[in-house]
């Protein structure tokens, strides 16, 4: 695998050659660990969402992109649409680092249908020859021809004071005719926080209204990806903190993906009334700078990142890394959050898990009666690769073990995930795909997804003979292939 220079990472596109792109673009589409159903980059870096917005009768969603290896370089958007949240068209390389304010990458950021166009609100990300950042917060739009106009200057130009230049990923909502954003930050004294801007018009001018009051913790020293919406009217914030200490919640990851739930919220003071405290998103390896938004009828979607910061995985050496989570409806049950996937019209046909070969490209489904112990394991027929789901009858908890599945992936962060579970009947729901899972648990109560990197191709079996458990069924959907 390549050794890539920081003078590499951000050289410019036109430095690379097209055919550069096409071989990268072929590893990719070769490669055994190419997804079926999952958005994953044409070549190079995929890593957060952004602008996740419905527009001109379509859903829109762009991911970040350095298209010519698995590294954080220059980094560009590339834009899709769909028109169900499942079946995804890619659009190419649609917001490109062409600007003084975006020289060393066009970064996060969200988007908001505003009259006959998609306002794109974003962060530039500029480096001095000192390598001392310079963050912009930048506007653009684009109409309904698919065409991209950039703002000439930033919406929000300097950083306020207190802060640093860790100030990044707005996101850009509209309430009552006003537009607000909210953004990321890290305050002198290391401590997270983000900052709330007021607007009459997406294009500004931008007032600073101080910062989004949603916990009395300290969260760490940096927050990103922050994203309030409203379920049922009560304020949910899905944000990712950085540094946050264990005693204020237990994760495994190198960075967490955390949600916050309030009864109301005070729209002039900014400020959530009567929070939970964070709670994991995800209980798996690999989900990040998830992005949510209300679309028109109030409904809330999510989208993540299927990957992790300052992590390395095996496709890496194939010159490509990362995908995205399927889109996730979003509910409140007893304000517990509730996730459950989009998958419209993935069906290909029916099949018995018991007695057929598995491809992984499938859902499962198993439903207990009762409460099971033991394990059920999806095991290779020729490797020895196997996915584990393990059950403790007495802890009502159950893990999720990748050890043995192939290549390693984060080891100094663990190779099992574990969640506690009411001692009820169970239901759960595993979509498989090659080398990404999600598995929903008592329908979206809880998630734990991941990435899996099988030593070669091959077909798998399920394997339920070290299980125990009553009323115990399980049914099997193979998946057709999109990408």
């Amino acid at each position: 695998m390549q050794q890539w220079t920081t003078a590499q990472r951000y050289r410019p596109y036109s430095a690379y050659s097209k055919k550069l792109i096409s071989q990268l673009q072929k590893q990719q589409q070769d490669s055994i660990w190419h997804l079926g159903y999952h958005i994953q980059p044409a070549s190079g870096l995929l890593n957060d969402p952004n602008g996740f917005a419905y527009y001109n009768h379509q859903w829109h969603v762009f991911y970040q992109n350095f298209p010519f290896g698995p590294v954080h370089g220059l980094k560009s958007w590339v834009h899709l649409t769909s028109p169900d949240l499942t079946h995804w068209t890619a659009d190419g390389l649609k917001l490109l680092p062409d600007t003084t304010y975006e020289s060393h990458g066009a970064y996060s950021g969200s988007a908001l249908a505003v009259g006959s166009e998609l306002f794109l609100m974003y962060t530039g990300n500029v480096r001095d020859d000192n390598w001392q950042r310079h963050p912009y917060q930048l506007g653009a739009t684009l109409d309904q021809n698919g065409t991209l106009h950039k703002l000439a200057q930033p919406l929000i130009g300097d950083i306020p004071a207190g802060y640093t230049d860790h100030f990044r990923d707005p996101q850009l909502i509209e309430h009552e005719g006003t537009y607000y954003a909210f953004i990321g930050v890290r305050k002198q004294d290391d401590t997270a926080h983000i900052l709330a801007y007021q607007a009459p018009d997406p294009k500004g001018p931008w007032t600073l209204k101080g910062e989004l009051h949603f916990s009395d913790q300290n969260l760490g020293y940096m927050i990103e990806c922050p994203n309030l919406i409203f379920i049922d009217q009560r304020p949910v914030l899905i944000f990712c903190p950085q540094g946050l200490s264990q005693t204020i919640a237990s994760y495994d990851n190198i960075y967490p993906n955390m949600y916050i739930v309030g009864e109301a919220f005070d729209w002039d003071t900014f400020s959530f009334i009567n929070p939970t405290g964070p709670q994991n998103l995800d209980g798996g390896f690999d989900v990040y700078a998830t992005q949510a938004f209300n679309a028109p009828d109030d409904q809330a979607y999510a989208i993540s990142w299927l990957g992790l910061p300052d992590t390395t995985y095996p496709s890496d050496a194939e010159n490509w890394q990362g995908c995205f989570s399927l889109v996730k409806h979003l509910t409140l049950v007893d304000g517990q959050l509730h996730q459950q996937p989009v998958a419209q019209g993935l069906a290909a046909e029916n099949f018995a898990p018991k007695t057929a070969d598995l491809h992984l490209q499938e859902k499962l489904q198993f439903d207990f009666a009762t409460f099971p112990k033991g394990q059920l394991q999806i095991k290779a027929q020729h490797s020895g690769d196997k996915l584990t789901l393990s059950f403790d009858e007495q802890a009502h908890s159950l893990t999720v073990d990748r050890r043995q599945m192939g290549q390693a992936v984060a080891l100094d962060h663990g190779t099992t995930r574990s969640i506690q579970l009411p001692a009820t009947a169970l239901h759960l729901t595993l979509w498989l795909d090659h080398s990404a899972f999600e598995l929903y648990v008592n329908d979206g109560a809880q998630v734990i997804s991941g990435r899996l990197f099988p030593r070669q191709a091959d077909t798998y079996q399920l394997d339920t003979s070290q299980l125990a458990a009553d009323g115990f069924e399980v049914s099997g959907t193979r998946l057709q292939t999109i990408y």
